[in-house]
């Protein structure tokens, strides 16, 4: 193998939406190749994100300190989220702090973002909501017209959308939480990221404590309010109806999708498909939703 056939073997199953277990082989077989033979840091973040993703925390740690070792302008956001969230099993705030402020001087926005968190609720730093909001309005500015998908800007507007309805502009929250829940869920039908499915749950919770959810006018992750209660739910897809019921359970709301059960609403939002195609790969061309809630 040369350095430039295992870059492509890198590129071809990128290109692939759902890689087999061969495949996988390959990819990191490769990766690892590359690593050895180059040193290039995009190979070890590549390498450390590729199992952050597979929830294979410990090692996403090794790739990411080794890009870092390596001086990587990316990688400390990578490793300030794994000791935000404690992934490998242990929260340090500390080194979370340390290594998103490294990001964030080297223009890494999100990682401005967890650094305001941080002053939120107080974690290493002293709480202080001033600065949160100061850090908060400031990176707004920064992405408000953005229309890259891969910047942070439902991460920004949802939080901003709460600063607005603290400070009594409900009509401006809304028009917030409106305005990033569209532009995520384009996101995520490229990604179909973990952590962005639960922003966007959270998202549409926050919104409908705000105005009343339209039963005319629903889309595909409505439901992840809607499906709260008891509901039978039918949409259409290139002529073809489909069909949702949620019913209660003891461990919560179970969902039946075509006939298929599904144990949470987030599991249904996220694993739900037609014909092998995630329905929120496709959440655009769902159409005619008619919802009804089941009386208990």
């Amino acid at each position: 193998m040369t350095v430039e056939e295992a870059a492509k073997i890198v590129d071809d199953i990128n290109n692939v939406a759902r890689p087999d277990k061969d495949q996988e082989f390959m990819l990191i077989e490769a990766l690892e190749y590359l690593i050895r033979e180059t040193h290039d840091t995009r190979w070890m973040t590549e390498l450390g994100g590729y199992y952050y993703e597979k929830n294979d925390f410990d090692l996403a740690l090794k790739y990411y300190e080794m890009a870092d070792s390596y001086g990587d302008k990316w990688v400390p956001e990578g490793l300030g989220y794994i000791w935000y969230y404690g992934r490998t099993g242990t929260k340090d705030y500390e080194k979370a702090y340390k290594y998103f402020s490294k990001a964030a001087a080297n223009g890494r926005l999100q990682s401005k973002i967890k650094l305001a968190d941080m002053y939120k609720n107080g974690y290493y730093v002293d709480q202080d909501l001033k600065k949160y909001d100061e850090l908060i309005e400031e990176c707004y500015e920064q992405v408000k017209d953005s229309r890259y998908l891969g910047e942070p800007k439902p991460e920004v507007f949802t939080r901003l959308a709460h600063i607005r309805t603290e400070e009594g502009r409900t009509d401006d929250a809304i028009d917030l939480y409106l305005e990033a829940k569209d532009f995520l869920a384009q996101r995520i039908v490229y990604t179909m990221f973990f952590g962005d499915f639960s922003i966007m749950k959270w998202l549409i919770n926050d919104l409908y404590e705000l105005m009343e959810i339209d039963l005319a006018d629903l889309d595909l992750y409505d439901l992840y309010y809607l499906l709260k209660k008891p509901y039978d739910v039918a949409f259409y897809y290139m002529g073809v109806k489909h069909e949702v019921r949620s019913e209660k359970e003891e461990a919560g709301m179970a969902v039946c999708f075509d006939g298929k059960w599904f144990r949470q609403i987030d599991d249904f939002i996220k694993y739900g498909e037609i014909d092998g195609t995630p329905i929120a790969q496709i959440y655009g061309d769902l159409y005619d939703f008619d919802a009804v809630e089941v009386n208990a």
